[in-house]
């Protein structure tokens, strides 16, 4: 890096410290009993580094973090990062062994990892074969496992100060695993440069400001959590209450503390929020923005949340990883003439529907979503023909259906590839079927998503059971929580003698949706 482009850079280590010289003693986080201003945050992020480079690590070394939410989580990405240490989130919903395959495929240098989900990172590490240089605990539940160093022990210990590293807007900061429509998941890689962009773009286009306190209760390991909001927050300067999960009372309770104004949650959670408050009479007159994506917000509960928070405005934000994550929004202004919609193009995004050629669609012809933006991922790592077929065309190809109506607006339809998204996580059909496939009594499978009135959408299933095999439900559950994160275990299983299949022998998975349909109703 020369020294102009130094002078114009902005690295994803850079936004903690300009912002505390701005507003220094302003509250920039509050997580327990943890109250940090935007200097004490600066500070521990400074000391982060310094530890990480003490320990050896250096510019493009990886480091994991498995973790609920927590104040220490914003320290160890931004303090990776401060050194060009590429952060990786890590779904701590996830097994030991799906753990295991993300660890084997980035070989992190470091983790940072829960006190509670030490035992699983552990076996995820003896799975994959990898190792580390130190690997620190983070002290949730006041312990620490034997061979972890103590994440904010060592945030007092003095190592010197880390030395000043240019990273360079376009070098790789963050890896973010993504299941997406595959067996295996797919690690999106981003810069500081197409963060920086998504930040803007999710400030400008979701009227965040420097006033807001906001509070973070989805989790930080994915990416609308971390950067469409947590990170835009610390960017801008707003207070920040993060609570490890989303627990409706307590999220209801940090609001009324804190007078907070603005949350993210997807429909499944605004719901739950409703129905916490049933014969309760309390209004939350601060909470003036909220947001939410993964699925439409039925305008029945739209209503109701209006009842409810008196100065609400809504945004629908729509996007993918990829995208880093928003691509689409829906305003305020929009959302009771267009329930459902995932609206326009957010800022420094392009928006297209295309055919399987790639040539642009007509208003109201379904297509392929596609998007041209600063912000897109620059691809998938370690996979160079994956990421090839994703920018098939000189698109970034979502593989979302969906169309635009005759004022410009996006309306999403279905997706290209099976994949389920149930309580805004995305499950591959695939993954769940080689787990039942395990099962010698299973002849076919076949897994895909239906309705669900609290996941918005539900992974189920259909099998055909081998001649002279006996296997009930209880049984496939039993063996997919042993293999499987909890929300990827079909939520109902049903038996048939055949699947369906078109002419060409492909599974019609519509077909087995409109037939569970038909049981449930």
């Amino acid at each position: 890096m020369t020294e102009e482009q130094r002078a114009r850079s902005h690295a994803l280590g850079d936004i903690p410290r300009r912002t505390a010289a701005r507003v220094p003693d302003r509250t920039a986080l509050i997580h327990r009993d943890t109250v940090l201003t935007f200097a004490e945050l600066d500070r521990a992020i400074d000391a982060f580094a310094a530890q990480l480079w003490a320990s050896g690590l250096r510019p493009g070394d990886r480091l994991a973090i498995l973790s609920h939410n927590c104040w220490q989580y914003p320290v160890a990405i931004f303090g990776a990062a401060r050194i060009g240490v590429i952060g990786v989130p890590i779904n701590f919903m996830l097994t030991a062994e799906e753990i295991a395959y993300i660890l084997a495929d980035c070989t992190p240098a470091t983790l940072v990892v829960e006190d509670a989900l030490c035992s699983t990172a552990d076996q995820a590490i003896q799975s994959a074969g990898t190792t580390s240089t130190t690997n620190y605990v983070l002290p949730l539940s006041n312990s620490t496992p034997t061979g972890w160093t103590n994440f904010d022990e060592a945030l007092t210990v003095s190592t010197g100060a880390a030395p000043e590293v240019k990273v360079d807007d376009d070098a790789l900061i963050r890896i973010m695993y993504t299941s997406g429509t595959e067996s295996r998941p797919k690690g999106a890689m981003h810069s500081s440069r197409t963060l920086m962009w998504q930040y803007t773009s999710c400030i400008v286009s979701g009227g965040m400001a420097e006033a807001d306190v906001e509070v973070h209760a989805l989790p930080l390991y994915h990416c609308a959590q971390l950067d469409n909001f947590l990170i835009t927050d610390i960017y801008l300067g707003a207070t920040s209450i993060i609570l490890d999960r989303p627990d409706p009372a307590a999220l209801l309770a940090a609001i009324e503390r804190h007078g907070a104004t603005n949350l993210f949650c997807p429909p499944t959670v605004w719901i739950a929020l409703l129905r916490e408050l049933e014969g309760d009479g309390r209004t939350f007159a601060s909470l003036r923005k909220g947001y939410y994506g993964a699925s439409a917000l039925p305008v029945e509960v739209l209503r109701q949340l209006r009842q409810r928070f008196p100065a609400l405005e809504l945004w629908n934000f729509y996007g993918q990883t990829e995208m880093g994550s928003l691509a689409t929004v829906l305003p305020p202004s929009e959302q009771d003439r267009r329930p459902g919609c995932a609206g326009r193009a957010a800022l420094n995004v392009e928006t297209s529907i295309v055919d399987d050629d790639n040539n642009p669609l007509p208003d109201g012809t379904v297509g392929e979503i596609v998007h041209r933006s600063p912000q897109v991922t620059l691809g998938y790592y370690n996979l160079p023909e994956r990421t090839a077929e994703a920018f098939a065309g000189e698109w970034f190809h979502s593989g979302d259906l969906g169309y635009f109506d005759s004022d410009g607006f996006l309306w999403v339809v279905d997706r290209k590839k099976d994949m389920v998204k149930t309580g805004g996580e995305n499950v591959a059909t695939r993954e769940v079927e080689e787990v039942l496939y395990e099962l010698p009594e299973i002849r076919e499978a076949a897994v895909y998503g239906v309705p669900d009135d609290r996941w918005i959408e539900a992974v189920a299933a259909t099998v055909v059971v081998a001649d002279g095999a006996a296997l009930d439900s209880r049984a496939i559950d039993t063996h997919c929580r042993t293999r499987l994160a909890s929300y990827k275990i079909p939520k109902s299983i049903a038996f048939a003698s055949e699947l369906p299949r078109n002419p060409s022998g492909k599974i019609l998975k519509r077909v087995l949706r409109e037939r569970h349909n038909e049981r449930t109703h």
